[in-house]
């Protein structure tokens, strides 16, 4: 049954006002797409011909030709510059990429030749790149086998820096390289050896420093003279000095001061051997002595002697622009070496302890004959602790850096003290090597491989140089000059020598 007239109509128009408010919601919904999809049409129409206009405007815009401008204004094209891509490794393109070449240590200081990765010039100096806070110890250590151009480097760093104030020191010259450039360059070569007349008296008081009282003055000299002779009897003994040897040297070195304006050595060892005051101490005094004294009778008397059993016939000049001490006469005695490198050391030290002395280069050339002896080699340290107090550059030339591992034994002092030199030196350089020598001085200096493959294919006179942690790799540049008086071949050759001092 579907009910009444009246109640179907009552249905009727409650169902019709919702149905038209659908229908209207959903025209409103179908205009607002409308407008949206025009919105969007017009934009695309709009965007389409800002695009067109712009191709239009390029389309008309003059450019260069492909090949450039021509003439006077070639190679000023303002078009991109574009390059095929590059794939290496970092260690090539290190080498290879412009942009991260090393920038060089600057124009101040010493010419020493060409900087082969850059083609620039290279130039070094200590003092002004400590002065630049580039390097904080002015210490050199050169190594290079026999040929490959480092004494040659050694002597133009000494020399080039003259013009600049700078003095120097070579406190022994084992193979007398050092004579002629002494002579050149208007200083002088102290030669010491057997059958010559040259004597070098240890007890002189050497160099006095500016701005010491006469009372300073005495001191440091008893104190210098009380060290040298302690030092001496040491090289000899090769061993310490006990206690009682101290006393008996103290003793018989201040019974020759007062006795004599100026002491020698023999008068020393005659008051040790044969002591004046003996009876003070029972007679125990001599025979504490003893061996001392007959260690040091050698110097006088035995085959030692010669050379310090009077009152020096030379002097050390420190205004010289050079000295050297020539110990090519006495290469084949260790011990003696040993004795006059102590000496010329002390020698030194009381120049370089002036406060006006200036700038000075110390040059311990041939070093493992020299730091086979630890009094020697412990004077040594002490200068390249005191470098920049003392105001010097030290040099130490090896031929390769395993010489180290030949001072003293394995965990020594000796060891120790050779292995500080090096750690002292922020300046490593490093000529050709043998290939079995790569481990061992890649290991002592921190190479890379790429470093450690370069040093068995260096040239003559082309070095791998470690300034802290920079490396450079130069070609060291003579001055016709300088290769005639650098030289070191000149007698095998039979080049005969032209330089003298009156020619330089």
């Amino acid at each position: 049954m579907t009910g009444t007239e009246p109640e179907r109509l009552h249905t009727s128009v409650l169902v019709a006002p919702a149905a038209e408010r659908r229908r209207l919601r959903k025209q409103r919904r179908q205009a607002a797409v409308r407008l949206q999809a025009e919105q969007r049409q017009t934009e695309k129409q709009a965007a389409r011909a800002k695009a067109e206009a712009e191709k239009a405007e390029r389309r008309a815009t003059t450019y260069l030709p492909a090949a450039g401008e021509p003439g006077p204004a070639a190679l000023r094209s303002p078009g991109r510059f574009r390059m095929p891509r590059h794939q290496d490794t970092s260690a090539t393109l290190a080498g290879a990429y412009p942009f991260v070449a090393e920038g060089g240590l600057g124009s101040d200081g010493v010419f020493v030749g060409q900087d082969l990765y850059s083609g620039g010039s290279f130039v070094y100096d200590p003092w002004v790149l400590y002065a630049r806070g580039i390097i904080t110890a002015p210490n050199i250590v050169l190594a290079g086998i026999v040929g490959s151009g480092k004494s040659s480097l050694a002597k133009s760093l000494y020399t080039r820096s003259l013009p600049f104030g700078r003095r120097v020191y070579v406190p022994g010259d084992p193979k007398g390289e050092h004579t002629a450039v002494a002579e050149a360059v208007g200083g002088r070569a102290i030669v010491l050896g057997h059958g010559l007349r040259t004597r070098l008296n240890p007890l002189d008081e050497g160099h006095r420093p500016s701005g010491l009282s006469d009372e300073q003055w005495a001191s440091t000299v008893s104190s210098r003279r009380r060290d040298l002779i302690g030092a001496l009897a040491e090289t000899v003994l090769a061993r310490g000095l006990t206690p009682l040897e101290h006393t008996a040297i103290d003793l018989a070195l201040t019974q020759t001061v007062r006795e004599n304006d100026v002491p020698i050595l023999p008068t020393v060892v005659d008051h040790i051997l044969t002591p004046t005051h003996d009876d003070h101490d029972g007679g125990r005094l001599a025979e504490d002595g003893r061996l001392v004294g007959h260690a040091l009778r050698r110097l006088v008397a035995g085959d030692l002697g010669g050379l310090f059993d009077g009152p020096s016939t030379v002097a050390f000049d420190p205004s010289l622009p050079m000295i050297s001490l020539d110990l090519s006469r006495v290469t084949e005695n260790s011990t003696l070496i040993s004795v006059l490198m102590t000496c010329s050391s002390a020698w030194m030290e009381s120049a370089l302890l002036d406060p006006a002395g200036g700038q000075r280069w110390v040059i311990y050339d041939e070093a493992w004959r020299l730091m086979s002896h630890p009094a020697l080699l412990r004077r040594m340290d002490a200068h390249w602790r005191l470098a920049r107090h003392y105001g010097i550059a030290n040099m130490l030339i090896f031929h390769k850096l395993t010489d180290l591992d030949n001072v003293g034994d394995q965990g020594s002092a000796m060891r120790s003290l050779a292995n500080s030199l090096l750690a002292n030196a922020e300046t490593r350089i490093v000529y050709r090597q043998e290939s079995d020598q790569l481990g061992p001085t890649a290991a002592a200096l921190g190479l890379t491989g790429t470093e450690q493959k370069l040093l068995p294919t260096l040239g003559v006179g082309q070095g791998l140089w470690k300034i802290k942690s920079r490396s450079f790799i130069s070609q060291h540049q003579l001055h016709p000059v300088e290769l005639e008086l650098f030289r070191t071949d000149a007698r095998y050759l039979g080049i005969p020598r032209k330089f003298r001092n009156s020619e330089a």
